[in-house]
């Protein structure tokens, strides 16, 4: 009789592993649950061929799934990923069998990461491992989402419904990261080019300036000092110690500021502190607010529609929510869930969603459709960070202007009290 591997979920909520014999795999599913056990993954142990011939049989197929080499760092395109979603979804849908797909999908995709992934995948599924165990092998293209969904999938049998609604909600997401990222376009291009012009300024106009007021013995204003003092910095000038020119700290600036931000990121305690401070920030906290709530709040309804655990669906979401602060929030609602109590009120008490999304959520577990509620309260919150991106590109344009005006004007204000009081005495020897 066949072994099954299985992992499955207590009544408390912890993974357990173990094996069990039957016929087939919906027998063995009844095994665990009448052992009072949720299953979350069912595989049948298979003995690998033990012929030479098999063996080397398969050589040829590790061979190929190496066959383009990936950067150690690199990761599937989020765009990619959830046009092969798609696709899978609809070769289900139309009845083909799984491996067959996943051959389709592979044989058209350009050689790279997600080839050499689907190839690794054609060949776990080949040898009796399941879709999600064989997605949960390349954590570069499958985050934990994207696996456990596919395990409720398998395990409902309705894979092909399952990947429609991975691919519809990786949609979502994507479109929600490319509003937000077409929003900082401009603003950063601004900063780029201004600092590029100011540093042109800085180097090769103001010494000019600064060489005729001294011709002339100019008495200086405090601001054209600093201004001229400035520039000589830029251009490395400033004093015979000065070892580079201060124009090559300033032009790197923005991208060692932006390397030191991911390194800061990437400690526990950097994390907790910068997503913390975003959360508070004047104009952009709201904004960032309504998308990590838009996030999970998909998320984890995603999740319950797709029949996965309530607790194992806090989990997943906690992990994917990008943020500390809803990380610390979502952690005390799976605590409360656990121990028989409710979910909205951990999230009230934590102050991280407005009242409504925790009435709604209220409602939702009252009426038992959460999942629903959650779609809702997502859709809803797109709908306002549209609002909110729309209103921010509106604010951040004639704040560049202002921004601008403000530097170009004490360029030239410092430039322009040194002729005047040229001009004057000037006038005064002529008289």
């Amino acid at each position: 009789m066949p072994t099954f591997a299985y992992e499955a979920l207590n009544e408390k909520g912890k993974t357990q592993k173990g094996t069990v014999e039957a016929a087939s795999a919906e027998e063995a599913q009844a095994k665990i649950k009448s052992d009072g056990y949720f299953p979350t993954s069912i595989r049948e142990q298979k003995v690998k061929g033990k012929s030479k011939g098999d063996g080397e049989k398969a050589a040829p197929k590790k061979k190929a799934a190496g066959g383009s080499i990936s950067l150690p760092w690199a990761k599937v395109n989020a765009k990619h990923m959830t046009l092969f979603t798609r696709q899978l979804s609809t070769l289900q849908d139309a009845g083909l069998p799984l491996l067959r797909s996943l051959q389709i999908l592979e044989s058209q995709q350009k050689p790279g990461l997600l080839k050499n992934t689907l190839i690794g995948i054609c060949e776990e599924v080949e040898g009796g491992s399941s879709l999600s165990d064989a997605m949960a092998k390349f954590p570069k293209a499958f985050d934990i989402l994207y696996v456990k969904m596919v395990a409720a999938g398998e395990i409902g049998g309705v894979l092909d419904i399952i990947l429609q609604r991975l691919s519809e909600f990786m949609e979502k997401s994507q479109r929600l990261k490319r509003r937000i990222k077409g929003a900082m376009v401009y603003p950063v291009a601004v900063v780029i080019f201004a600092l590029l012009i100011v540093t042109g300024i800085m180097w090769f106009i103001i010494p000019q300036f600064e060489a005729i007021f001294t011709d002339f013995g100019v008495a200086l204003p405090a601001l054209t000092v600093w201004l001229t003092q400035m520039s000589r910095w830029v251009a490395g000038t400033a004093s015979p110690d000065q070892a580079i020119p201060g124009a090559l700290i300033l032009l790197p600036s923005p991208i060692v500021v932006w390397i030191l931000f991911k390194l800061i990121r990437k400690a526990g305690p950097g994390r907790a502190a910068t997503d913390m401070i975003f959360l508070w920030t004047p104009v952009f906290g709201n904004l960032i607010r309504k998308t990590v709530i838009a996030r999970f709040t998909r998320t984890l309804g995603t999740l319950i529609s797709a029949g996965v655990p309530i607790l194992e669906a806090v989990t997943i979401t906690k992990e994917t929510s990008g943020n500390y602060v809803f990380e610390k929030a979502l952690q005390k609602v799976h605590d409360s869930i656990r121990e028989g109590e409710s979910f909205a009120e951990p999230l009230r008490e934590s102050k991280t969603c407005d009242p409504i999304v925790v009435n709604m959520i209220d409602v939702g577990e009252e009426t038992g459709e959460m999942d629903v509620m959650l779609m809702k309260i997502a859709d809803n919150y797109d709908e306002e960070v549209d609002v909110a991106v729309a209103s921010l590109v509106s604010l951040l344009e004639p704040l560049m202007v202002v921004l601008i005006g403000v530097m170009v004007g004490t360029i030239v204000v410092a430039m322009f009290l040194p002729l005047v009081a040229m001009i004057e005495s000037l006038q005064g020897g002529g008289v």
